[in-house]
């Protein structure tokens, strides 16, 4: 009574009316359940439903095949067993008991109950074919079971011989049951989830003490609702599966939804900075990336690669209709501290994955070890780092293939082929996967290419990496040597002091800012939603096509699209502001970064300095007011070139 009362509360009875999925053996209706709103109209029905989930959905069947004989609905239903219920939690009570936390082991026998669990996506196979369930008829034509009475339908924790085996016999005269093989429903896909906290081994710079094991899900009406890479929130069942002689522990999964990080808010002293620097759009995020990475270096020290940083982890995230922006970044120096500096900031990205040269980029096959015998698909670094940033170091390190795959990155996606005869599969199949991460990378320019146009003006020494490589990038950063006593000293002095005072504030006089405000403000820039204004539009679109036609008529370049990320650089700005409008400062920026990153590769077409964004010292407000002197006078330069 209390099932058929909340059926007919919450809407269930309407849904029982509209068209099951079917194949005339088995009819399924997957029933939204709200264990709060059960637990108001009946408390023992709504224990039985969050403690027993196996008697509850039996009685939800008794009810629904009753509705349906009752009213009549569904004619061919002649037995309550052609009735398949999957009950859909709406969520779970929020109390401990219900969490299951992927660290904790060892995973013993315990009740069969939903549990709430957090994860992210490591593997996964191709949907394959398994009995979710089959229809069986009596041989004996002469029994009056020969019909629609056999009905087996996959229960948690079953393997697929428990629905479809040769040796059933009928319950009314004990002859053989042979299957009818047409009424199959089939369907499965299996997914690797491991904790969060595993990517924390991914990108740290000291060695984790913890080690972490995936736990494996069961996908059967829920196929294809899971991508690799990708973080979720998974109400399931644990169950050991038993076979022979191994028992495998797993879970059913019973609904599943992208898990979305806690929104963060600025840290005070930020929040005080950008109070005190209102005058002017240049600098707060100057100043932001004037300090940042003081454990690894003093401030001022190669500002506009900080700055680029940044940048990058802002603007590194999917929108709301799935769309993906990145800003990948190649570093071209012969300082070792860039990459520690690099390192840093990795720690600081909503997920970080620091590829190593040897290993697998995008991803990798194994057979699969529950029974399946498909394609096993492991998500490579690139994957593991999605929504996030992937660091691939020295490319001095990389092999040509390796380099070529990246080279050829520029569409983001990736195809991967699935033999299948080695699989188990009638036919062979090519997959591709979207790459939704932003990639990091370094080039010693100490190591001669050997090109023959390196003293060619305009064209900056790259090292190993080809100039069509460097295209790939969005944007390219030469970080020069830094020449004089001066800054060497300063250098030699942060190592000191941090060897000798470790954990010491370097600079009490400075604005004091944690790693842990830098990833609040981070965090809470990427969640921005901007928009460009017609001044920024103007000059991004201004800029593009001057720059465009003037390399392409002089120089004979093509300058494609994918290597000059302005609007990008624009938003990414706008957003560290802590703006939603891109304004025309914010436009200045991005010419100004993709000018000095194009001039490397490309003679100069808008004649600008070195290191066009910090051009001055910042040490005081003295060097602020410079700066921003010295960037409307780029300002109306950009527009000059622009207009003529």
């Amino acid at each position: 009574e209390s099932v058929l009362f909340y059926l007919d509360r919450s809407g269930g009875l309407q849904k029982l009316t509209e068209d099951p999925q079917h194949n005339e053996a088995v009819y399924r209706f997957c029933i939204s359940v709200n264990p709060s709103d059960v637990i108001e109209v009946d408390p023992v029905l709504g224990d039985c439903v969050l403690h027993d989930p196996l008697r509850a959905t039996a009685l939800f069947q008794s009810v629904c095949f009753l509705a349906v004989k009752t009213l009549s609905l569904v004619e061919k239903i002649q037995t309550e067993s052609q009735v398949n219920v999957i009950l859909k939690l709406t969520h779970l009570p929020p109390f401990p008991e219900y969490m299951l936390d992927l660290c904790i082991f060892p995973r013993e026998y315990g009740p069969m109950r939903p549990v709430s669990m957090e994860g992210l996506v490591i593997a996964m196979t191709r949907v394959t074919k398994y009995t979710q369930g089959a229809r069986f008829l009596c041989i004996n034509d002469d029994c009056p079971s020969s019909t629609f009475h056999h009905i087996r339908v996959h229960a948690p924790g079953a393997t697929e011989s428990a629905t479809v085996r040769n040796d059933f016999s009928c319950m009314t005269c004990n002859s053989q049951l042979k299957e009818d093989v047409k009424f199959r429903v089939l369907g499965k896909q299996l997914v690797e989830l491991i904790h969060v906290k595993a990517l924390d081994v991914l990108n740290a710079h000291q060695q984790s003490k913890h080690r972490y094991q995936s736990v494996t899900l069961f996908l059967r009406e829920l196929c294809n609702s899971m991508r690799i890479g990708r973080l979720y929130r998974v109400l399931g069942i644990p169950v050991h599966v038993h076979q022979w002689p191994n028992i495998t522990w797993s879970v059913e999964a019973n609904s599943v939804r992208l898990w979305e990080p806690e929104p963060h808010k600025v840290s005070v002293s930020f929040q005080e900075l950008l109070k005190a620097t209102a005058s002017s759009p240049w600098r707060f995020p100057a100043i932001v990336a004037h300090y940042f990475g003081l454990d690894m270096a003093p401030p001022g020290l190669y500002n506009t690669l900080k700055l680029c940083l940044l940048l990058s982890l802002v603007q590194t995230r999917a929108d709301a209709k799935d769309t993906f922006h990145y800003l990948d970044l190649l570093v071209v120096t012969t300082d070792t501290l860039i990459l520690d500096l690099m390192a840093y900031s990795l720690g600081l990205a909503c997920r970080g994955v620091r590829h190593q040269a040897s290993g697998e980029m995008f991803a990798s096959l194994s057979r699969d070890e529950h029974g399946a015998g498909t394609a096993n698909i492991h998500a490579g670094s690139a994957l593991l780092a999605t929504g996030g940033i992937c660091m691939l170091g020295d490319l001095g390190f990389y092999k040509k293939d390796r380099l070529d795959s990246i080279q050829s990155l520029e569409g983001r996606t990736m195809s991967m082929f699935i033999p299948g005869k080695k699989y188990g599969e009638d036919a062979d199949q090519q997959l591709s996967f979207p790459i939704q991460c932003s990639f990091w990378a370094l080039t010693d320019s100490s190591q001669r290419s050997g090109r023959a146009d390196c003293g060619v003006l305009g064209i900056a020494e790259m090292g190993p990496v080809p100039i069509q490589l460097a295209d790939a990038f969005g944007l390219v950063i030469q970080c020069r040597d830094t020449v004089g006593e001066q800054t060497l000293l300063a250098q030699t002095v942060h190592t000191l002091q941090q060897a000798v005072q470790p954990g010491k504030p370097l600079y009490p006089s400075c604005w004091g800012f944690s790693s842990q405000d830098y990833q609040e403000l981070l965090a809470h820039a990427q969640s921005l939603h901007v928009e460009l204004s017609p001044g920024a539009e103007k000059i991004i679109h201004g800029y593009y096509m001057a720059s465009r036609r003037v390399r392409t008529q002089s120089q004979g370049v093509k300058m494609s699209v994918a290597s000059i990320k302005l609007i990008s650089l624009a938003e990414a700005h706008c957003k560290l502001c802590l703006r939603t409008r891109v304004l025309e400062e914010d436009a200045v920026i991005a010419v100004l970064l993709c000018e000095n990153s194009v001039t490397l590769k490309h003679a100069s077409a808008l004649v600008i300095p070195p290191d066009a964004v910090f051009p001055c010292d910042l040490n005081d407000v003295e060097g602020l007011h410079r700066r921003d002197t010295t960037l409307d006078e780029l300002h109306q330069n950009i527009l000059r070139f622009i207009y003529t």
